[in-house]
């Protein structure tokens, strides 16, 4: 069995062709973030404050500890995982006055290097398709049903 030599690093990027705080304000408060991510909030991210998100339509919910928020450039999450705890940092670098480049990144799997390399790949996925899915909201005012029609089967028994 193979080991690794490094821990897994996850990075997601894209362009939204949106102003900085309008991007920013889709990961900050829960009533635009429900339109293309999870589907229930606790409350609007804050330093230092404990939130749960919910996706009701799998019958899951994680809990997210907010450890650093600069409006407008940064947020760090601390969130819940099957394995424990790992990073969120999301960073929002203006373009120009209209565009937006939102990098994710995730980091502090754990588990054994089989399941660390899991979560990679599984985090990798998601956060690709919440950045096609924020992308669509802004740009286009299109709630895309990303999230729920990734795994349509897995949805919890009503």
């Amino acid at each position: 069995m193979a080991m690794l030599n490094h821990d897994p690093v996850v990075k997601a990027e894209m362009n939204i062709r949106k102003p900085v705080d309008e991007v920013f304000a889709a990961f900050i408060d829960p009533e635009k973030t429900t339109k293309f991510w999870f589907t229930k909030s606790s409350g609007k991210l804050e330093l230092g404050k404990h939130i749960q998100w919910d996706w009701e339509m799998y019958g899951v919910s994680t809990n997210v500890y907010v450890k650093q928020l600069e409006e407008n450039k940064r947020i760090v999450i601390e969130w819940e995982e099957p394995y424990g705890y790992s990073i969120v940092e999301w960073t929002f670098t203006p373009r120009n006055d209209q565009e937006t480049f939102v990098s994710i990144t995730n980091t502090g799997f754990q588990g054994e290097g089989d399941e660390m390399v899991a979560q990679a790949l599984d985090s990798m996925e998601g956060f690709t398709i919440v950045l096609c899915g924020l992308k669509a909201y802004l740009e286009h005012g299109i709630s895309l049903n990303l999230i729920a029609d990734k795994a349509p089967d897995a949805h919890a028994n009503p």
